[in-house]
């Protein structure tokens, strides 16, 4: 039964998705009907999954190398959490887009990304993973540019590049790891790893990093990271939801395998994923407090919610035998995210289609008279914050504290503190600027006294779908922050088998010295609110406190780096890629005169063009007609020498 329940979350959506189309003809409800029901189905499968945690399907010569799905701890959690979100959001839906256009084309990929991301968490093996994660990396493309507005052309354009750049990344580093190892089957990896002589070790780091690259880059990690804030603002809200709730969890669940399975206690490799981890989780923080955009403040915090993941991934390799705290708050903060990211992009989608804008300036007091959304909003605020009493304490609690740990750790053996003490205080500082800026987005819908537009009862602004899907999700953060010991670790336990994670012990996590971390963090953050966001971040004018963007637009790294660089090599490739052309072509024209001087009666053309463009015609260098063609190959010939000096 089990192997039946892992076919069928794959499958079942996917080949469900076609039928939007004739149940759009025939009557919207029925199509809506539809993308309620399929959740709904999925979310009673992953959870029947549940009784059967051992379960396995292979499907042999499937893409040659065949399929292979597992039930897993942590795996079968995020099969859960994403069957959840897509029923949360498919309450949504049909309010959100009732007077949009192209809904049958949204709700179809909509529907086949839910079957691949299952096939993503449900893999047993990195090849079965790959399969799924890069279809649905070009299925979840369809929702960035769904409005088709030039904003989402070019936001769908970043995500492309990067999602495609990314998956030849870890399609190299899963070739790599396949010669060294001879296997990509998670439970497999790790003994063969340990099997692996000396010599071999750096093509293992070169093989890892080359899969860090492709997980990281859906992950939102930096420097990869520079589609989050381009797509989710130009993305539907329930899209957006879906991206940052969980299509990143994918991301960071390849990272965790790869830590896990093949660097776990390797110091160089954590302090890599620790220093990546750091800067995604601070550069995220300062990105949001100075976005002056509803939804693109939302998707940097995603960013920087993602770093505090990656911190708590790189800690559990420097904890080794002693990785509980590090393990539970990796996990914990990837299910909190994904509520909280629920609840808050849900709640931005309600307040667009209120007020048509996502500036904070158009939207300034526009909740300020709709205590539901208010109330449902600062719970999940509140969360992401690390208020006590809601679930973002619980899993941030966990990550500082692992990070104390292993100074203690230090410490004891008298080794330098130094470094993880930074990285203690820029967690710290991190979670302040977290609760800034999450105060300004408050501030700015539910207190500023400029009301914007009319006043409209409940039942005009949001409705039953939308209501039901932001109070579950804000009751489920009520309910698992304020008890963890009953909810949250029984469920930390549980996925961190996957993780390898010893069984640690009960937490006081109310007590005082949990407390002061989260203490700390909210001082930080309301200093910064008041000494940077209201005193350099705002101006009082006429009609009250206007937000300013101060942030510099000449410093977005894909036009100050990515796409410059991309052009270079282009021009470089191609350059190279003509002078080898016109080598042959120089050498076909010598062969001609050597024939024609040392035995013109063996080969005389009566006409100079017989001989086409190697005749005695001048070559044609990098024309107008031949330069995008050479783009395409040159392109393509970097990336496949690239790839051959790799493996």
């Amino acid at each position: 039964m089990g192997n039946i329940l892992l076919l069928f979350l794959v499958l079942f959506p996917m080949l469900l998705s076609a039928w939007v189309f004739p149940l759009r003809r025939r009557d919207r409800r029925y199509r809506n009907w539809l993308i309620q029901i399929i959740p709904a189905v999925e979310l009673a499968a992953a959870l029947l999954l549940l009784l059967w945690p051992g379960a396995a399907l292979e499907l042999p010569g499937v893409f040659g190398f065949g399929l292979r799905l597992q039930a897993g701890s942590l795996g079968s959690l995020l099969a859960l959490v994403s069957a959840f979100l897509w029923a949360a959001t498919g309450l949504n839906c049909p309010s959100y887009f009732a007077a949009a256009e192209g809904c049958n084309r949204f709700y179809f990929f909509w529907l086949l990304t839910l079957g691949a991301l299952m096939g993503v968490f449900l893999a047993a093996d990195l090849f079965t993973l790959f399969v799924f994660f890069e279809m649905m990396s070009f299925t979840s493309y369809v929702w960035v540019v769904q409005n088709e507005t030039e904003e989402a052309r070019q936001a769908g354009q970043t995500y492309l590049a990067v999602a495609v750049i990314g998956g030849m990344a870890l399609l190299a580093g899963l070739l790599l790891l396949q010669q060294l190892l001879g296997t990509l089957e998670f439970s497999a990896m790790a003994e063969a790893v340990s099997a692996l002589p000396a010599e071999k070790r750096g093509s293992l780091y070169v093989a890892g990093g080359c899969a860090l690259v492709g997980f990281g880059a859906k992950a939102g990690m930096f420097p990869l990271h520079i589609w989050l804030p381009k797509a989710h603002p130009v993305a539907p809200a329930p899209a957006s939801a879906l991206l940052s709730g969980i299509l990143t969890k994918s991301g960071v669940f390849g990272v965790l395998i790869l830590c896990r399975y093949l660097f776990w206690t390797e110091l160089p490799w954590n302090t890599v994923v620790l220093a990546l981890g750091v800067v995604t989780m601070v550069l995220g923080a300062v990105l949001a407090l100075f976005s002056v955009d509803l939804k693109r403040t939302l998707a940097c915090s995603s960013m920087s919610q993602i770093g505090f993941i990656l911190v708590g991934t790189a800690m559990q390799g420097f904890l080794n035998g002693e990785n509980a705290l590090a393990a539970w708050g990796t996990v914990l903060h990837m299910l909190n995210h994904s509520l909280i990211k629920l609840v808050l992009f849900v709640a931005a989608g309600v307040v667009y289609l209120g007020t048509h804008s996502l500036n904070l300036n158009d939207i300034r007091g526009w909740g300020r008279n709709k205590p539901v959304l208010k109330v449902l909003f600062f719970v999940g605020a509140a969360s992401i914050a690390g208020v006590p009493g809601f679930s973002g304490y619980v899993s941030k609690t966990l990550l500082h504290e692992s990070i104390v740990e292993y100074i203690h750790v230090l410490e004891h053996a008298g080794a330098a503190a130094g470094w993880f003490t930074t990285v203690e205080w820029l967690f710290l500082l991190s979670g302040g600027l977290t609760a800034a800026y999450m105060t300004k987005l408050f501030v700015a819908i539910f207190v500023s006294s400029r009301a914007v537009g009319q006043r409209p009862a409940l039942k005009d602004y949001m409705s039953p779908g939308t209501h039901a899907a932001l109070s579950v999700g804000a009751a489920l953060l009520l309910v698992l922050g304020l008890t963890p010991g009953l909810t949250m670790e029984p469920l930390a336990q549980w996925a961190g088998r996957f993780l390898r994670a010893d069984p640690g012990h009960s937490i006081h996590y109310f007590a005082w010295v949990n407390l002061k971390g989260a203490c700390i963090s909210l001082a930080i953050g309301a200093a910064v609110y008041l000494l940077v966001v209201r005193g350099l971040l705002m101006r009082r004018e006429a009609d009250g406190m206007v937000y300013l963007d101060r942030w510099p637009a000449r410093l977005d790294l894909e036009n100050l780096v990515y796409r410059p660089l991309l052009s270079a090599l282009t021009f470089v490739g191609a350059l190279c890629a003509r002078v080898a052309a016109s080598v042959g072509d120089w050498l076909v024209l010598l062969g001609e005169r050597i024939l024609f001087t040392k035995a013109p009666g063996i080969f005389v053309p009566k006409r100079a063009e017989n001989f086409g463009t190697y005749g005695r015609k001048p070559l044609r260098f990098l024309t107008e007609e031949t330069f995008s063609f050479d783009l395409m190959l040159a392109g393509g010939g970097l990336i496949f020498l690239l790839l051959y000096m790799l493996l």
